[in-house]
């Protein structure tokens, strides 16, 4: 049977919720628990995706003292590091892209920002987590698309594309105005 997409999309969530999770073990609970919620930000009862970026600022904070060659792969490395988090996030609370989950925010933060001009650092980091959290709550096209990749990729994946989104934002803002 060949379906439109937006009914195959429909089902792939309907059988994505219906997904039996598998227990995880007791050192990968409490590894899900510490690195998946940004060191328990994502437990926040208000908006844990905006605070669980939080953690995202210290990281900035370290960004004059490094330089900002590291930023970049320091994001792809949280990336690599919290796509099996993400899932087993999804397997310890039995539903897909859980809330607590904020370490895709940690990562969109990072590549919002990565490469911008820090000729007004506070100004890039204020500016940048708005920017990320305009565009990942919104989702401009394909972002909600890559919701559906499975597991902890489509976890990480919407949140990458929201600041790839925010860093060409960003990149035009800083250095056509504020550079």
């Amino acid at each position: 049977l060949h379906y439109p997409l937006r009914r195959q999309r429909q089902m792939c969530i309907r059988d994505r919720s219906q997904i039996e999770f598998a227990p995880l073990s007791a050192s990968q609970a409490w590894l899900t628990r510490i690195f998946a919620t940004s060191f328990g930000f994502g437990y926040s009862p208000f908006a844990p995706g905006t605070t669980g970026t939080l953690p995202a600022l210290a990281l900035f904070a370290i960004w004059p003292i490094w330089g900002e060659w590291w930023f970049l792969p320091a994001a792809a490395v949280i990336f690599l590091l919290g796509v099996p988090l993400a899932a087993w996030a999804e397997r310890l609370w039995k539903r897909t892209d859980p809330g607590h989950v904020s370490i895709d925010e940690v990562v969109g933060y990072m590549v919002t920002i990565a490469f911008v001009p820090t000729t007004y650092p506070l100004l890039v980091a204020v500016i940048g987590f708005f920017v990320f959290r305009f565009f990942d709550i919104v989702k401009p096209p394909p972002t909600r698309k890559l919701e559906y990749l499975p597991a902890g990729w489509g976890v990480m994946a919407d949140d990458v594309m929201a600041g790839i989104y925010g860093n060409i934002l960003m990149q035009i803002t800083f250095r056509l105005f504020l550079y």
